[in-house]
């Protein structure tokens, strides 16, 4: 939890507001088929649907300086280009975590963990 304090009072913002806010900008971008997951059973990946999507995101706090770090594992369409991809997705998850909370994203790490056909 991120705790933002003024001269006004304290706002603190939940690790689901980030995970929530960080999925759902990470599947809009193009070429995302969704979050991925590991199931506990077999230990295969597979697509999130949307009400399970925070498990294929991981948020940590750094007390130290009020910043966030996140992790997203995805499942991206066959043939696209993960580089330009990655980029992609680390600038739209930055900027929409930051500009709908207020707090500064130190680091977005993207996993590309399936690929998937048509």
């Amino acid at each position: 939890m991120v705790k933002i304090v003024n001269k006004r009072g304290t706002v603190s913002i939940s690790a689901n507001v980030f995970t929530n806010v960080a999925g759902e900008a990470a599947t809009r971008c193009f070429g995302v088929k969704g979050m991925v997951g590991k199931t506990k059973e077999t230990g295969i990946y597979q697509l999130l649907r949307g009400e399970s999507m925070s498990k294929g995101v991981s948020v940590s706090f750094d007390d130290d300086d009020n910043t966030v770090s996140i992790a997203l594992h995805i499942g991206v369409d066959q043939g696209v280009n993960l580089a330009a991809l990655g980029r992609s997705i680390m600038n739209e998850v930055s900027y929409k975590v930051s500009q709908s909370t207020g707090v500064k994203v130190k680091r977005v790490d993207v996993y590309v963990d399936a690929m998937l056909l048509g």
